[in-house]
C-alpha cells in the first residue's frame, strides 16, 4: 500500500503540493489526473523517493520511502522524460538492473523480448522515442516490481504497443498483486485501466474515489417537457452544468440516479434519458466547478 499524508513541497516560493493525502491500495491501479502544473510529477517523484517532501509522511508498506533501499528495491518509476546511461544498450541496462534489483528475473526478461522485439544490442539513445519507451517497460517489468509508478507512460507508443503494455500491466496486477500508480492526460486510457481516480489541482487533491463510484455519482440528464418548467428545477440538487439545445435541456447533476429520475418525473417529461459520462467528461465538469473550465474563445 502507498500512503501519502499531508504532503507539502515548495520550490523556492512556489507551493507545488499543499497538503496532499492519497491512498493506493495493494494490487490496485490508481490513476492520477489534473490540470497542467497541478503537481502530479512532483507527487510521483516524492512517492518514488526521488524528492523529499518538506512536510508530511510518505509510506510504502508502512515504511518511509526516502533513502530506504529496501522499499526502493521493489519500486520502479518510469518518468515522462526517460533517462538511460549514455552509450548503453538494452542489454547493458539489463546487466545494470540485475546488479541493483534483487527481484530481477532473467527468464521474464527473455519472455518480454518476444513482446517488444527490440534489438537489445542497439544503443538506446539511438532509438526512437517510442522504442525507448518500450525499452523502459521491458526493463521495468523484468524486475517484477511490487510497485510501479508511471508518469505519462504510454506517450509515444503506437496503438498496438499501447494495447500490449496495458495488457502486461493488468496481467501483473492480477497475477502478482502489483500496485500501480499512473499519471496521464489520456483519460480514455485510464478509464480502461484504473480502479481508483485522484484529481489534483493547484497542489491539492480535490477528488479521490473508486472509478465506479465516481461514475455512479455524476449523471448526464437529457429531458424535454410539454410545457415550461421552472429555471430552478434542480435548485435542491448539485448541478454542475446546464444548457438548452432546442426543446431539449441538458443537465449534469451530482447525486443518486433514482432520486434524480424521481424528481424530474414530477414534471412529466416527454423525453428523459440518463446518459453515461466518460471519465474525460467527469474531469471537465469537476474542474469547471472549481473555476477551471472550458470557455469559448472567438477571435474577430
Amino acid at each position: 500500500m502507498i500512503e501519502a499524508k499531508n504532503i507539502r513541497k515548495k520550490f523556492d516560493d512556489v507551493a507545488a503540493l499543499d497538503g496532499v493525502s492519497i491512498n493506493v491500495k495493494k494490487g490496485s491501479i490508481y490513476g492520477l489526473v489534473g490540470s497542467n502544473g497541478a503537481g502530479k510529477t512532483t507527487l510521483l517523484k516524492i512517492l518514488a523517493g526521488i524528492y523529499r517532501q518538506d512536510q508530511g509522511e510518505v509510506l510504502i508498506d508502512n515504511q518511509p520511502v526516502f533513502e530506504n533501499i529496501e522499499v526502493k528495491s521493489k519500486t520502479v518509476f518510469i518518468p515522462d522524460s526517460l533517462y538511460f546511461f549514455s552509450q548503453y544498450t538494452v542489454e547493458d541496462m539489463a546487466w545494470f538492473y540485475q546488479q541493483v534489483y534483487d527481484n530481477w528475473d532473467k527468464e521474464r526478461y527473455q519472455q518480454l523480448k518476444n513482446v517488444f522485439q527490440l534489438d537489445e544490442k542497439k544503443k538506446i539513445q539511438r532509438m526512437s522515442k517510442g522504442m525507448q519507451r518500450q525499452a523502459a517497460f521491458w526493463l521495468a517489468l523484468a524486475i517484477k516490481p511490487d510497485y510501479l509508478i508511471l508518469d505519462e507512460p504510454l506517450d509515444g507508443l503506437d496503438p498496438v504497443m499501447r494495447r500490449k503494455v496495458r495488457n502486461l500491466i493488468i496481467q501483473d496486477t492480477a497475477d502478482r498483486e502489483m500496485t500501480v500508480l499512473i499519471s496521464s492526460h489520456n483519460l480514455r486510457e485510464l478509464e480502461d485501466l484504473c480502479d481508483c481516480i485522484g484529481v489534483l489541482h493547484q497542489g491539492r487533491l480535490i477528488v479521490e474515489k473508486e472509478l465506479d463510484d465516481l461514475k455512479s455519482d455524476i449523471h448526464k440528464v437529457q429531458a424535454a417537457f410539454p410545457h415550461d418548467v421552472p429555471i430552478d428545477i434542480f435548485k435542491d440538487h448539485d448541478v454542475l452544468h446546464r444548457e438548452k439545445r432546442g426543446s431539449v435541456q441538458l443537465f449534469i447533476i451530482r447525486g443518486k440516479k433514482n432520486e434524480i429520475i424521481k424528481h424530474i418525473s414530477r414534471y412529466q417529461p416527454l423525453i428523459l434519458d440518463i446518459l453515461p459520462l466518460t471519465l474525460e467528461e467527469i474531469f471537465i465538469y469537476e474542474m469547471g466547478e472549481i473555476g477551471y473550465e472550458i470557455k469559448n474563445v472567438i477571435f474577430k
